[in-house]
């Protein structure tokens, strides 16, 4: 039984992607700290109990204030290994996004709504809540996805492009001359060197790309007048070039899971 009053009780979110992993601990409805830890698949479920102990002990946190734990997860060869670690932290098991057990309240009209990453349905919940439908979300990570909630509110599809670092990562991978270079913002459209140029070019052609495809989508009947909401670790880096986006969220997935956890465990 928790110690807190409903609006009050706590709540552990986890966003497992395929290069970090992002916690969030809410309270009620308040984000009170969050943290990103490496997705090491290798990682063993000592490993990640010891670092989500750290991470609640280094926030002044207690870990015995836990009330549920929901977890959206693209990355199935660490469900396990979560699953044990928030046992040995918490006394506590998970609950994942995409089973049975969870029901998000979004219709979704794929032809298999299995085929459907977690992620992608927590943000077209999230921004539904804030924003209303029709409404699309672009999410720059590990990969970029545009995620398109219907103007009756259902999960209509969407798209999935390479991200920029997995893009610059196979061009260095696949020509023996092209140097390692990481992504950057790019002043300048005509580079002078080879790693400028590399870097200009990835950074301009996602901007081009994105752009392009929201005058796409909002050329599609029902979607003039959609709002773009933009998440993920890449957005910082791309948002004074796309004034096509009309809000920001960092934590756009983590909303989500807070509003799915709070149903899930009648919390709020």
């Amino acid at each position: 039984m928790s110690k807190y009053p409903p609006d009050r009780q706590r709540l552990l979110v986890a966003d497992i992607g395929n290069t970090q992993m992002v916690f969030g601990l809410y309270e009620g409805q308040e984000l009170l700290t969050h943290w990103r830890l490496s997705s090491q698949r290798q990682m063993t479920p000592d490993e990640l109990a010891w670092q989500l102990h750290g991470m609640f002990e280094q926030s002044g946190q207690a870990a015995s204030d836990i009330d549920g734990i929901l977890v959206a997860s693209v990355v199935p060869h660490l469900d396990g290994t979560l699953k044990v670690a928030c046992q040995r932290t918490f006394a506590r098991s998970p609950a994942f996004v995409g089973s049975s057990e969870v029901r998000t309240g979004m219709a979704v009209d794929y032809k298999n709504p299995r085929e459907v990453g977690a992620d992608r349905i927590v943000n077209a919940i999230a921004a539904r809540e804030s924003f209303g439908a029709p409404v699309i979300v672009l999410d720059c990570g590990t990969a970029t996805t545009f995620d398109i909630v219907s103007p009756s509110g259902h999960y209509a599809g969407g798209l999935i492009l390479p991200g920029i670092e997995i893009s610059l990562k196979a061009l260095c991978e696949r020509a023996a001359k092209l140097p390692e270079v990481s992504v950057s913002k790019s002043k300048a459209l005509i580079a002078r060197d080879t790693a400028s140029s590399m870097q200009a070019g990835s950074y301009w052609g996602a901007v081009e790309s994105y752009a392009g495809i929201i005058r796409r989508l909002r050329e599609e009947p029902g979607y003039g007048d959609a709002p773009i909401v933009a998440t993920g670790g890449l957005i910082t880096l791309l948002k004074e070039d796309l004034p096509e986006i009309n809000h920001i969220d960092p934590y756009l997935t983590l909303a989500g899971l807070q509003l799915l956890g709070a149903r899930h465990f009648s919390v709020g």
